[in-house]
């Protein structure tokens, strides 16, 4: 008997970019048997980022949307019902909070409002370019208690017992919509892929043209198109934060946008930290987390993520590994 020759599925690389989702560039790159299958994975993946830019706007209202600036607006009324993936989110924020070393707060809206609107102002102005005035910041902070967001699970509401207190998800909100993305195309006919959002990076399978890993290069934070690292891994995220991202200058010094909950300034640690886990929500909260402490606080800190690996980039210009990560690495650290 002669058996047909079975020809193994070819499959083709695509991508697709858009603009206008959490202020970034989104590039999906996907491996799919033809056009019309990335077209149509990524064509939801668009969809869904620009719903949950949305769900977790805290500065704009949208119609027919019950977002973050809904809940700021009238969650001290009364209770406010959320879609799920809000509530989950600021679910996880809140019970995260306690073991994060007093960093991260999302209730810690009234002090970032006061410094996006300085950083708003001077970048359209560098000539009239200020910093928020202290006592303001000092007031602001006192409305900034995550025990005052009270969650009712039966309802999915959200109450704020202070008038003041305001919600900020921006150190999370990217990463967190991110992984959703990146759970349902793991399910969908083409669970092989890269997201890059912004500087929020996950990989699904690996890439179907003979290579074991994505590569995915780490932003040399004095060169916009270099870069330092480049992190070899499927299934897993990489997300960075850095002093060289949404930043502004005052009198010769630059201010970014990541702010120190004790200090009430943006931290100054160190240029980037780098983080490497599969989830891509807590790859965005650890990244910014670390990168309000010192290196040594941060390395301490990481025992209590095994299966989370970091690569700093320190100010005076050393970069430092964890062991766990160092054979993903393409450079020399890795023999470090």
């Amino acid at each position: 008997m002669v058996f047909p020759s079975i020809q193994a599925t070819e499959y083709k690389k695509y991508s697709h970019v858009f603009f206008g989702t959490f202020d970034t560039v989104i590039t999906i790159i996907g491996y799919a048997e033809d056009k019309e299958t990335f077209d149509s994975v990524a064509k939801l993946a668009e969809e869904k980022f620009n719903i949950y830019h949305k769900l977790f706007d805290c500065y704009n209202e949208y119609d027919g949307i019950t977002n973050i600036y809904t809940v700021n607006e009238k969650a001290y009324q009364s209770p406010v019902v959320v879609p799920k993936e809000l509530f989950d989110l600021i679910k996880l924020c809140k019970e995260e909070q306690s073991k994060l070393n007093n960093t991260l707060n999302i209730a810690m809206g009234s002090v970032l409002s006061l410094w996006h609107d300085a950083r708003d102002y001077s970048t359209a102005n560098p000539d009239k370019a200020y910093l928020p005035d202290m006592d303001k910041l000092i007031e602001a902070s006192k409305h900034t208690n995550i025990d005052d967001v009270i969650l009712d699970d039966k309802n999915s509401s959200i109450f704020i017992k202070d008038s003041e207190l305001k919600i900020n998800l921006g150190a999370v909100a990217k990463g967190y919509a991110t992984e959703l993305v990146a759970q349902e195309m793991l399910n969908s006919s083409m669970p092989s892929f890269i997201i890059n959002a912004g500087g929020n990076v996950r990989t699904g399978n690996t890439p179907l043209d003979g290579r074991e890993n994505w590569g995915v290069g780490v932003q040399d934070p004095f060169d916009p198109s270099g870069v330092f690292e480049t992190i070899f891994l499927h299934d897993l995220s990489v997300v960075t934060s850095g002093d060289y991202q949404r930043y502004y200058e005052v009198d010769g010094k630059l201010y970014n946008h990541i702010i120190s909950q004790e200090t009430l300034y943006p931290a100054d640690f160190m240029h980037s930290v780098t983080i490497v886990t599969e989830d891509s929500g807590l790859a965005d909260m650890l990244s910014t987390v670390l990168f309000l402490m010192p290196y040594e606080d941060g390395k301490e800190f990481l025992k209590n993520y095994p299966n989370v690996g970091a690569v700093w980039y320190l100010m005076d210009g050393s970069i430092i590994a964890t062991d766990n990560i160092k054979n993903m690495l393409g450079s020399k650290l890795k023999e470090n």
